[in-house]
């Protein structure tokens, strides 16, 4: 298998577990829907320990925002945590989960 064929296979792979996309050949639907929830819950983790006021400020909503969020707008493959973290704070302030922030708090909120 050449260098090329295997990055598609795994483009593919990678688009089923944060995309939501088709199984790849050989792939079970049900085993990758539970590791892309697995994925989910870690990008959760990941940026709870980046943004400790953004987890904080939710509380126990933090979790089941976080689960609504990522259901609704997955992480790309190669987007950086920081810009999926400032696309979960617009997504809470947009959507009335956080009140809109005084000038300046939103670009501390967003990036520290």
């Amino acid at each position: 298998m050449s260098r090329e064929e295997l990055a598609a296979r795994q483009a593919k792979l990678l688009h089923a577990l944060l995309a939501d996309g088709p199984p790849p050949p050989g792939f079970d639907r049900s085993r990758l829907r539970v590791e892309a929830q697995v994925l989910r819950r870690k990008h959760g983790r990941v940026l709870a320990y980046q943004r400790p006021e953004l987890a904080e400020a939710l509380g126990e909503r933090y979790g089941p925002l976080f689960a609504e969020f990522a259901a609704g707008r997955p992480k790309s493959a190669t987007e950086h945590s920081h810009a999926y973290a400032d696309a979960f704070v617009t997504w809470l302030i947009e959507a009335g989960h956080l009140p809109k922030p005084k000038r300046g708090l939103l670009s501390r909120l967003r990036r520290r």
